[in-house]
């Protein structure tokens, strides 16, 4: 078969297992399999490929057509322009949370700042405000072993591993010290909610995904422990869940935050909290 008979067959199976933009995915598939970028595939569409290229192909396109995340078949996601890590050790980082991380970049002022990154998963936020600012002392805390060892990796992969410290922490409990921002991508589905979730989110950890019955409640905890090691004027920053915003924003003013706010995701959802404290 050729490489565009391949991608079209490819296209075929995953239309018929319900894999969204069947397409593309096939595209990566294929591109990472050959060592190219989904381009250079255009130019070899009349390329004959050999049994033995064929034979791995067949089992990524297996194991996408039952659901597993593309990012997970793959190994890597491509996040804030940098390429890091990705398995079913840790959530694998959405869109969303690449918006967080820009608004955030406009926000620091203080290129020195110290930041915790609560909940740190594969450690994309910690290690790309590392990036975005070298001068800044990060630390990176998760309540999960697997999702810890992962971020290590990554910090290692993209030679940040003297940059950024990393510690088990149920939130802040095991944290000292007070910072310039505390940021977090916490669960925030209800457990309640786990039947509409995708195949493909289901491949996530538990721990990263469930908080308990409302969904909120370790974003509540957080907003609860962060003010005594948040320096004067420092800044909360938080990815929430849908319809969560309302009820958060009142959180934050009971707990006496200051300069409350939220912006809008690109599907124009509630989706981030800023405050500050002090």
């Amino acid at each position: 078969m050729t490489v565009l008979e391949v991608l079209q067959a490819t296209t075929a199976y995953f239309k018929k297992h319900n894999i969204e933009s069947p397409r593309l995915n096939a595209e990566h598939l294929l591109a990472h399999l050959l060592g190219r970028n989904r381009i250079e595939l255009y130019l070899e569409f009349e390329r004959v490929l050999t049994e033995s290229e064929l034979a791995p192909l067949r089992d990524l396109v297996k194991r996408r057509g039952e659901g597993e995340p593309l990012q997970h078949v793959l190994g890597t996601v491509e996040f804030c322009g940098h390429v890091f890590l990705c398995e079913k050790r840790a959530m694998v980082p959405r869109p969303e949370t690449e918006e967080l991380v820009e608004f955030l970049v406009s926000k620091i002022q203080n290129p020195k700042s110290k930041i915790v990154d609560v909940g740190t998963g594969s450690g994309v936020i910690a290690l790309t405000l590392a990036m975005k600012f070298p001068e800044a002392e990060i630390l990176a805390v998760d309540i999960s072993d697997d999702a810890l060892a992962l971020a290590q990796e990554n910090a290692a992969r993209v030679k940040l591993a003297d940059r950024v410290r990393f510690l088990k922490s149920n939130l802040l409990e095991n944290v000292d010290g007070t910072f310039d921002l505390v940021v977090a991508n916490l669960p925030y589905i209800s457990i309640q909610d786990r039947h509409t979730l995708s195949r493909e989110v289901l491949h996530d950890p538990e721990v990263a995904l469930f908080a308990s019955e409302r969904g909120d409640e370790l974003v509540r905890e957080l907003i609860a422990q962060a003010p005594s090691q948040l320096r004067p004027g420092g800044m909360l920053a938080l990815e929430i869940g849908i319809g969560q915003c309302e009820a958060l924003l009142s959180a934050l003013a009971e707990k006496n935050y200051r300069d409350i706010s939220f912006k809008n995701d690109y599907s124009g959802v509630k989706r981030f909290l800023f405050a500050r404290y002090g």
